[in-house]
């Protein structure tokens, strides 16, 4: 037993240790993903070798405190998305319905057949706003009904995942879909009209995620051109989608501190969308973040249709009073020349 769980705690430490390289490799990235589960995992083992392994002998006490220290790092790492740190957006107080906007976020997954599911659970919610990502061409006439309800929006189905439609029951300014830093993929950026007659931004995007053969240069550009779209916008600003990256990585946080953008899970938990049939690899991966001058109304999870995600839905109130009482992320030099280099990176990967 003993030989079992030191071959599987120095397993997890060496785990912990690849986010730490600042790589775009997709094999070191991919170890962002399962910070919980490695924690858990951790957490688990300490507790067996402490019946096993005794701290009076040099190399014991050094394994428990190997053990010990990567649980700490992966917990430092994942605690601000759990309800034991301080909420980063306020929870809004007295808001008019008209300053609100309600989003939903959905990648459908292209080969999945439960439209009507989805188009159930877009009936309950009742959003504003429906960004769905994965839409094909099937999709695409399954979701015509929905302009009924919400008028206006645009649609780039692709039979290639990176298809998407977003919908909205209000009205658009000079929406657009672009292709950021790959010709295949989409993203969509659109000024919208809140019902107080304000106008906000809104980017949706869906960056290829790492895997054998893609590393995260255009993955991370794309992200990170958003977050610098974001801090250029003279508007309020949400920026939302499958980002195919976690809340706690070094590219979303950078994106964070760039962008000044706030994320409304902190201090609330880690809405962990991905993977829906499979809770025990589960982590966030879809994701909505905004400038501070919206407060949160309502997030939730929402419930399972047939696709390998979750919908999310987030309802947020436009508050400009809220600036002076939310502390944005912020940028040093060294954070606004690392995107900038990550940019031109990804830039020239899609050329």
């Amino acid at each position: 037993m003993k030989t079992t769980i030191l071959v599987i705690g120095m397993l997890l430490v060496l785990a912990s240790l690849p986010p730490m390289i600042r790589s775009d490799q997709w094999w070191i990235r991919a170890f962002d993903f399962p910070r919980l589960q490695i924690a858990i995992a951790l957490a688990c083992l300490l507790v067996a070798a402490i019946f096993f392994f005794n701290p009076r002998h040099l190399l014991d006490a050094a394994f428990l405190l190997l053990l010990a220290t990567a649980l700490v790092y992966q917990s430092w790492r994942i605690f601000p998305y759990t309800p034991l740190a301080t909420p980063e957006v306020m929870t809004s107080g007295d808001c008019g319905p008209d300053s609100r906007v309600r989003l939903m976020i959905a990648n459908v997954l292209m080969e999945n057949r439960g439209a009507e599911g989805f188009l159930d659970i877009v009936r309950q919610a009742d959003p504003d706003l429906i960004f769905a990502v994965e839409t094909d061409q099937w999709w695409d006439d399954q979701l015509k009904v929905l302009a009924e309800s919400h008028p206006f929006g645009l649609a780039r189905p692709l039979e290639n995942t990176y298809g998407l439609h977003l919908f909205s029951k209000l009205e658009l300014g000079s929406p657009e879909i672009r292709f950021l830093v790959e010709d295949d993929v989409p993203s969509v950026r659109t000024a919208v009209r809140l019902r107080s007659g304000q106008w906000i931004d809104f980017i949706g995007l869906h960056p290829r995620p790492p895997r054998p053969g893609q590393d995260t240069e255009q993955r991370d550009a794309e992200i990170l051109i958003v977050g610098r779209e974001m801090k250029q916008s003279e508007r309020p600003a949400i920026v939302a989608g499958d980002l195919n990256d976690v809340a706690w990585s070094h590219t979303t946080r950078l994106f964070r501190r760039t962008s000044g953008a706030l994320d409304p899970r902190i201090g609330r938990g880690r809405f962990s969308t991905f993977h829906a049939r499979y809770p025990i690899l589960r982590w966030p991966l879809d994701h909505v973040f905004h400038t501070d001058s919206f407060t949160l109304v309502e997030m939730q999870r929402l419930g399972y249709y047939g696709s390998d995600h979750f919908p999310v839905l987030i309802e947020l109130c436009l508050e400009p009073e809220a600036e002076a009482r939310q502390e944005a992320p912020t940028a040093d030099d060294a954070d606004r020349e690392e995107a900038q280099d990550k940019i031109r990176e990804g830039q020239e990967q899609g050329d």
